[in-house]
Formats: structure tokens, sequence, C-alpha cells
């Protein structure tokens, strides 16, 4: 499932999603991040928190919608505060923005985060599971009228 994480920047939440994603759920997810107004560079303490994580996001840069929008998404997980709609359905997350905050903030918000991004792949991996249950599931033998 090919999935759009997108904030405002493009420098925190989107890339901490991204990065999760990825690490995480490359099975089931294809993870791609944008911003809505993107910033100039991924904010340094998204890069100093998520590689206590063990993920380096140090080749990271934001990126418009412009810039991902060429193959179609399954989904938009919108953390970016502002209400958007198109053809492509839409997941919301309420997650606090830690630009000019705190690294304890930025560290709450990446295991916020952390977790919401594992409960997606979990519910994915149910669906794919269930799916490949119905395509597998045995044919009912044919009736015939004596």
């Amino acid at each position: 499932m090919r999935i759009l994480f997108l904030c405002i920047g493009n420098s925190c939440r989107s890339q901490m999603a991204e990065g999760f994603a990825r690490l995480y759920g490359s099975d089931v997810i294809e993870a791609v991040s944008a911003g809505i107004e993107p910033a100039w560079r991924v904010d340094p303490l998204t890069m100093k928190v998520m590689l206590e994580k063990n993920i380096d996001l140090s080749a990271a840069v934001p990126k418009s919608l412009d810039q991902v929008n060429s193959a179609p998404f399954d989904l938009i997980v919108n953390i970016s505060g502002v209400h958007i709609s198109g053809r492509v359905p839409v997941e919301t997350w309420e997650v606090r923005d830690p630009v000019n905050e705190s690294e304890k903030v930025f560290r709450d918000v990446a295991a916020q985060i952390e977790s919401l991004v594992m409960n997606l792949i979990l519910r994915l991996r149910r669906e794919a599971k269930k799916a490949k249950k119905a395509r597998e599931a045995p044919l009912p033998a044919p009736q015939f009228d004596s």
C-alpha cells in the first residue's frame, strides 16, 4: 500500500512517520512523506531523535506534494493539522508540531508517531492476511440436479 505522510514542513512529523514506516512496515507500506509548505531542511532535532531509534534521516530532504505526486497513493495520513480532502482516503492523526520546541517534546512526538505507525502497520497486516485467506479459500463443490 502506497502511503503519503503529510505535515506542514516535512521537517519533523511526516519525516518521523516515513522513517518508522520504512523500518517496521516495508512488507505492507511503501512510505513517502511531504509537506504542505516544505521547510528548507529536516529539523536537526528530528534527525537526532530518530537516530536514537536507529533511523538515519541524514539523507532526507523536505519535499512538496508536487515532488511526490507522480504515482497514486492508497492512503494519505494527514499529520498537518490542516483539513484536507480529495479522491484518496485520508486518515488524520492529531500530533503536536514540535518545531521550535524542546528535545523532550521531539522525543514525545516521535514516541506518539511510532505508536500510531505501528498500529497502522498491524492493521494493514491483518487486512492483508484476511484478504490472502479469502483468496485461498476453497471454492464450494458444484451442485448438480438429479
